[in-house]
């Protein structure tokens, strides 16, 4: 979870009635008193650093407007002499959004903001000089709150923001890797009232003393320092004065050593703890049921191994568990979970030996919103203590062992899930008549035994993929349902008949698999359904000509219509798609001339027209085709010789013209 998830409470929590004036930034508060003309020069002074505003933030900014209290992002004093305290021109998008940020440099004119407590700019293209920390901020000693984060700010960090005496939230955590460095964070112990401090993504890899150095700072609640490049966390601390810290995050650093090593295993107050991506070995420590105030924990992606503790069962205020990306082995039995009553989420995916064992009868003390159990061991009866979820939003178990029937309450305990995950089992049973009433939006079933007709689908539903399985309709109904997906997958089934008209309801649908099908007849003409990428129809019995509203697709990348009946000639427009990669039309019934604007695909990278009835010479389009690397023309009725302008094919690697009526000398 990013710090950013945190921040309304922390906000209250740290500054105060300050903090109720950053959650408006769509329209200005009245103020009591007007601004102090000197510094409505300095916010004018700052617009002119500001070369780009998309979203109209300083719209309201301007000359005309005389009393800037009302200018949107501005917070006055609520007093005769409205001194300006507050800037909240952060952008509100999760982290960077060029659409919507900023851009520009951070003038020195903010200086006559005398006043100021509050400066976030957080999430914009803003930098100091050379794309550095504007050093002038350390000279504003009133403020309370600078959030820096989602910046491109790069360089040291300055140690001169320990004149900043006064602040009790600093976040300069850098927008993606590496950012802004420090040699040496002493400055840190001149900051007595620091409660949040987020450095995350600035290199801090020669500091080797940072715990000790940041234990001085005795109110501190929230340390986010991610990504920051250390390699040890077992530095000791002979006397902690973490005792009211509640949010650790040191994801993402390069520890490589036993858990049980680390420095903090004193801090009881803690209740988010984010280990993920440091590269810990061993298993999970008992000692772990120490943090009963702890309601995040982050473990994955580590190198953990052995079985979960018991103990793990006292964490009664827990509703976040990620141990995914790990080694862990064993079972997780009721014993491990009877104590859960708070939890809301859980990840163990990829842990391949670690096996889920409770009873049939076996009732949980929790309601989940998010089960992610990929690549466990949960089979082979389906889990029957899943029924109890009635608050699922996420379920996945791909890949996790299960060769039971779905159960009669399945569908109707799942009503409100977004996601369904079951691919790559071999769960057996039907989807149902009522799909219309769920809420998914994905589904995944690749892969099983699913038998039956693709009813009418949830009209929330983007992406559904069925392939590999034993489905043998398509509802011909009126409604198709689903009218934004996005991706379909029916491929490898057993469906017959024709494609169904309703499809054609999909104007969103960009990928479409039926491949390995028993499907018949034409398909069917679709207008609007212009955006289709990949269309995948081989191996039927599909018949007509090539699909007419794949003349609208102008970004089609991939098209494969082999192993079918399709005849006529190849039409005229199928050099219109500039990205295609692959066009796929073998063992069909297609005949006549090849269109010379097939040389307009210049990002064609295989061409199989093989097994066809074509004729005509290839002289006037083989040549032309410069990114080509597989060229399948045989058993055709191709004519002539080969030309010479092949050889301007350098990227080929495939090339069959066999059983034509090809004669000459090969180039």
């Amino acid at each position: 979870m990013h710090p950013a998830a945190k921040l309304p409470l922390l906000f209250l929590l740290l500054v105060g009635a300050t903090a109720a004036t950053s959650i408006t930034n769509h329209a200005p508060a009245p103020a009591a008193g007007s601004c102090v003309p000197r510094e409505r020069e300095a916010l004018l002074a700052f617009k002119r650093g500001i070369t780009g505003d998309p979203a109209g933030r300083l719209a309201s900014w301007k000359r005309g407007n005389h009393d800037c209290c009302r200018w949107r992002g501005v917070r006055c004093s609520d007093n005769l002499i409205g001194h300006i305290f507050g800037l909240h021109l952060q952008n509100n998008f999760s982290w960077y959004d060029e659409a919507t940020a900023l851009v520009g440099h951070i003038s020195t004119s903010l200086l006559a903001l005398e006043h100021l407590e509050h400066l976030d700019l957080s999430n914009n293209n803003l930098v100091g000089p050379a794309g550095r920390f504007p050093g002038f901020v350390s000279s504003l000693r009133n403020l309370i709150y600078l959030n820096f984060s989602g910046m491109p700010l790069r360089g040291k960090v300055p140690p001169q923001l320990s004149n900043l005496t006064k602040l009790k939230y600093l976040d300069l955590s850098h927008r993606n890797g590496i950012g802004m460095y420090s040699t040496d964070i002493q400055w840190l112990t001149h900051l007595p009232s620091l409660r949040y401090l987020g450095l995350s993504n600035v290199d801090l890899s020669r500091i080797s003393c940072w715990p000790r150095v940041m234990n001085m700072n005795a109110y501190l609640r929230a340390l986010y320092l991610s990504h920051c490049s250390f390699t040890s966390a077992s530095q000791s601390i002979l006397q902690s004065n973490f005792t009211r810290l509640e949010e650790l995050d040191l994801s993402h650093n390069n520890f490589n050593q036993p858990l049980a090593s680390y420095w903090f295993w004193n801090l009881t107050s803690l209740k988010y703890l984010d280990l993920s991506g440091n590269n810990i070995v061993g298993s999970l420590p008992a000692a772990v049921s120490k943090f009963t105030s702890l309601d995040t924990l982050d473990l994955s992606e580590n190198q953990l191994f052995g079985s979960v503790p018991y103990e793990i069962s006292m964490l009664t205020s827990l509703t976040d568990i990620n141990l995914r990306v790990n080694n862990l082995t064993g079972e997780i039995t009721e014993k491990h979970l009877a104590g859960l009553k708070s939890l809301k989420n859980i990840d163990l995916s990829s842990n391949h030996y670690l096996k889920i064992v409770v009873g049939p009868e076996w009732q949980p003390p929790f309601r989940l919103e998010v089960a992610i159990f990929e690549s466990c061991q949960l089979g082979p009866m389906f889990p029957s203590w899943l029924q109890w979820m009635v608050d699922i939003k996420i379920l996945d178990i791909w890949n996790t062992g299960i060769t039971d029937q779905l159960p009669h309450w399945f569908w109707t305990t799942f009503s409100k899930a977004t996601k369904l995950d079951m691919s790559s089992n071999k769960i057996s049973g039907s989807l149902p008549t009522n799909m219309e009433t769920m809420s998914l939006e994905s589904l995944y079933l690749g892969s099983n035994q699913i038998t039956g007709v693709i009813p009418t689908l949830p009209p929330n539903l983007t992406w559904l993929e069925i392939q590999n399985n034993m489905v043998s309709r398509i509802v011909a109904s009126k409604n198709f349902g689903a009218p934004n997906l996005g991706y379909m997958d029916l491929s490898s089934n057993n469906i017959k008949g024709p494609i169904p008209g309703s499809i054609c309801e999909l104007q969103y649908l960009r990928f479409l698999n039926l491949a390995n099908n028993h499907l018949e007849g034409e398909f069917p003409h679709c207008i609007g359904m212009t955006e289709v990428n990949y269309l995948f129809l081989n191996n039927n019995s599909l018949s007509g000509r090539v699909p007419s509203f794949l003349k609208g697709c102008k970004q089609l990348m991939h098209l494969d219509l082999s192993q079918n009946k399709f005849h006529g000639r190849l039409p005229s427009w199928i050099g219109d798609f500039p990205a295609v990669r692959s066009l796929i039309l073998n063992n069909n019934v297609l005949s006549g001339h090849i269109p010379t604007n097939i040389t307009n695909l210049t990002n064609l990278q295989d061409l199989d027209l093989s097994q066809n009835k074509f004729h005509g010479r290839l002289s006037n389009w083989i040549g032309d085709l410069p990114e080509v690397q597989r060229i399948f023309l045989n058993n055709n009725l191709f004519s002539g010789h080969i030309p010479i302008n092949i050889t301007n094919l350098t990227k080929l690697t495939q090339l069959n013209l066999a059983y034509n009526n090809i004669s000459g000398i090969l180039p």
